[in-house]
């Protein structure tokens, strides 16, 4: 295997899972769609990814290889995929009492 591919491996086999984790972060809730939450969405997709793949690169680096091969692996997935469900979850928290506040603040319209 290339060094490459061993190094992001992790990514590789939960790209698929990250995808539809991602997809529905960003659906749900539907309301309000606009400029600014697409832009809060984008950045909390990214900056989870990006955290992903900085604690694989990290967890390769620092695992004791004298436990085998496969603990580098081992360990990067792991500690990947709950680096990635923190960041998720807290996104997902402050969207949430950004959104309520944006609704408190919002002014009420006139129903007909």
């Amino acid at each position: 295997m290339s060094a490459l591919v061993e190094l992001n491996l992790a990514l590789i086999l939960f790209l698929p899972w990250f995808l539809i984790l991602g997809a529905l972060y960003w659906i749900y809730p539907r309301q309000p769609r606009d400029g600014a939450r697409r832009l809060f969405d984008s950045v909390a997709l990214a900056l989870s990814v990006a955290a992903f793949v900085a604690s694989i690169h990290w967890a390769h680096r620092t695992a004791d290889p004298t436990y085998g091969g496969m603990w580098r692996q081992i360990l990067a997935t792991a500690l990947g995929y709950g680096v990635y469900l923190a960041a998720m979850l807290a996104a997902f928290v402050l969207r949430a009492a950004w959104l309520r506040r944006r609704a408190r603040s919002a002014p009420e319209t006139p129903r007909r």
